[in-house]
């Protein structure tokens, strides 16, 4: 099966969606979340119509665990504590500090179990700047906050179809992700040599090499526990637990700093 999985470079588009709003008030160059009078905006999953391909809901494997049964799948939480323990057990991935990551989810407009998986988006630019220039205009990425910790990176899933893939499939993903955050962790992404920066010369050998990873990161110590609900279905999730829910934000803009009082 062929995945389609995107990394955000916050490039030309935004740039030029801000420039052909210049003469309106910008958008703020800071948002910030925090608990309890501002929390991270929440929403529930539903399954698209028409859902071809989309599996069809069945009773879960009781030894299977999710969580709690009398309350929504929160999808962000148990993806969080996943990625804690892949980059305590994966070397290369150790740089990550899963804190300053902001674990989103996006619906999915199709039943179509094939297209957008999951993309990460870097909230700095090159090399960790907090600006880039364009057409001799500085802009500025937006920044996030949550309870007062700015995150570098928005992680995000495009549900239900990322929950439809197989259980392998689901972990090259992840991988695949984490992988895409730069070794210095400064907020850009991992770049190799050549043309093709991001995914190297060949995809399917990128891929290849996250399955390995994943392999290498399922027989070091892997808390099982952990990535259970992956080899759940969003369709047995939600039949589950009532409901699946995630977190939503807005896509981070660039913004011309010439908009703004300062950098902030």
């Amino acid at each position: 099966m062929r995945l389609r999985r995107k990394s955000d470079s916050s490039g030309g588009t935004e740039a030029s969606k801000s420039a052909r709003t210049a003469g309106k008030t910008p958008p703020p160059t800071i948002i910030r979340w925090h608990e309890p009078d501002n929390p991270l905006p929440l929403r529930t999953i539903l399954v698209p119509r028409p859902a071809r391909g989309h599996a069809p809901a069945s009773d879960a494997p009781a030894w299977l665990r999710s969580g709690p049964t009398d309350r929504p799948f929160d999808f962000c939480g148990h993806v969080r504590r996943l990625c804690s323990d892949v980059v305590r057990h994966s070397d290369a991935l150790r740089h990550i500090d899963v804190s300053r990551l902001l674990f989103g989810v996006l619906q999915a407009r199709s039943g179509r179990r094939h297209g957008l998986q999951a993309r990460v988006t870097p909230l700095r630019c090159h090399g960790g700047a907090l600006t880039r220039q364009r057409h001799d205009v500085p802009y500025q990425v937006q920044r996030f906050f949550v309870d007062g910790r700015e995150m570098l990176y928005l992680v995000t899933f495009c549900l239900p179809r990322f929950l439809d893939q197989g259980f392998d499939d689901k972990f090259i993903t992840l991988f695949h992700e984490l992988y895409h955050i730069s070794p210095a962790f400064e907020g850009d992404l991992r770049r190799h040599d050549g043309r093709c920066a991001l995914h190297t010369h060949s995809k399917r050998l990128y891929d290849s090499h996250m399955a390995e990873m994943a392999r290498a990161y399922l027989s070091n110590g892997a808390d099982r526990q952990l990535h259970e609900f992956l080899r759940l279905n969003f369709a047995q999730l939600q039949h589950r637990h009532g409901a699946v829910v995630g977190v939503t934000v807005p896509r981070p803009r660039l913004i011309p700093v010439a908009a703004t009082d300062s950098l902030q």
